[in-house]
């Protein structure tokens, strides 16, 4: 601070301004052991502090016995975990792409419900088809085989897992227990890609199917939406900048076409989807040559006999242990897509709802951030 004619001011005012702004506050804090009177507090002097100076020190050893309070308090708190018996009904890590956005449908089809129910799905196949093809398997193994499709005792599984080092022996000897007779003939030739990669194929193509259903769904509902207000007329913008009329109805159909296109997609990959089928370990086919004594084209009936009966009618016509990947890729690849064209009509959604010209359905208890009464929060698109 500096005077009006430009020299600092002397040591004696930064002690005075220093002593005021003390007592003041001791004054809020304890009203009743200082003078209400701002004069009195302003006119004390420094050497006939000493009360304030009482005070001052009885907050802080206040301040200090209720840190120390707080601290017995926590300190047997253990910071890096929970008790394990602290709710035991949360205590998996759940991935929030499931628990959170997942359909009941979609979470059904990637279920070790699904996965393992499959397996055996693809054992029973594959049993059949070659009992048709000549091999000695009787039809009450069989039919045991049929009879336990849907019952796995997964703890026990695990068991043979963890004797074994194998997944897919853990759920052999876990099947043959259920059904003894049948035991000597499950996984018969096949490799645990059999199970495994089909299995993946099959996933893949029922999530396809019901990402399919989900779209009709969308279309449907965006059609009436687009019929509905087709004559509402409104700005339409290029650049985000205001341009010729439009209508609510026309905006949506451009939504509509991504979601057709993607449509398309889907359906063509549904319709040229292939299974991996019966390959042997390294894609030979050796052992079931060996099974059938050599005889190519029953191997080549082996092979089409489980696809078919697995629902395909297209079979990859060369892999290695596993399939190809691209297949993955492809599927990817549409899924993308799809979010793409939803990205885009919810970005649009999210625009026009900035220049209130759209807004998403607003639940009687929903709030906006901070609850701020005015502010309605498109979060259904974002």
């Amino acid at each position: 601070r500096k005077s009006k004619h430009g020299k600092a001011a002397p040591p004696s005012y930064y002690s005075s301004l220093l002593y005021t702004i003390t007592t003041t506050l001791v004054t809020c804090f304890h009203p009743k052991d200082v003078s209400n009177s701002p004069h009195s507090i302003i006119s004390s002097s420094a050497p006939n502090s000493s009360r304030a100076q009482e005070v001052r020190h009885s907050t802080r050893q206040q301040a200090s016995d209720e840190t120390n309070i707080m601290s017995d308090i926590f300190s047997d708190i253990d910071v890096s975990g929970f008790p394990d018996e602290a709710l035991p009904d949360h205590q998996k890590y759940e991935h929030p792409l499931v628990q959170r956005y997942a359909t009941k449908e979609m979470s059904s089809i990637f279920s070790p419900a699904m996965k393992f129910t499959t397996w055996r799905k693809l054992w029973l196949a594959l049993a059949t088809a070659e009992q048709e093809l000549g091999i000695d398997i009787s039809n009450e193994q069989l039919q045991q085989m049929k009879d336990q499709l849907y019952n796995i005792d997964f703890d026990k599984a695990n068991e043979y897992e963890s004797k074994f080092r194998h997944d897919v022996m853990g759920h052999v000897h876990a099947f043959g227990d259920v059904a003894p007779l049948a035991m000597p003939i499950i996984h018969l030739g096949a490799t645990s890609c059999y199970v495994g990669d089909n299995t993946d194929i099959i996933q893949l193509k029922e999530a396809l199917k019901l990402v399919q259903r989900k779209l009709v769904q969308t279309l449907s509902i965006l059609k009436t939406f687009a019929e509905k207000y087709a004559d509402l007329p409104t700005l339409g913008f290029t650049h985000y900048q205001p341009a010729q009329l439009t209508t609510v109805g026309k905006r949506c159909t451009l939504w509509m076409q991504d979601l057709l296109l993607d449509y398309e997609r889907v359906t063509y990959e549904l319709e040229n989807l292939p299974m991996r089928g019966v390959k042997g370990t390294t894609g030979t086919q050796a052992t079931f040559l060996e099974l059938f004594n050599g005889d190519h084209e029953k191997v080549k009936q082996l092979n089409s006999k489980v696809c078919n009966a697995m629902g395909f009618d297209k079979v990859i016509a060369v892999s290695g242990q596993t399939y190809t990947r691209k297949i993955d890729y492809h599927i990817l690849s549409l899924l993308s897509g799809i979010a793409q064209s939803a990205y885009k009509m919810c970005g649009d959604i999210r625009l026009l709802a900035n220049l209130k010209e759209v807004e998403e359905p607003f639940a009687k208890n929903q709030i906006g951030s901070s609850a701020m009464a005015y502010k309605r929060n498109p979060m259904r698109s974002e």
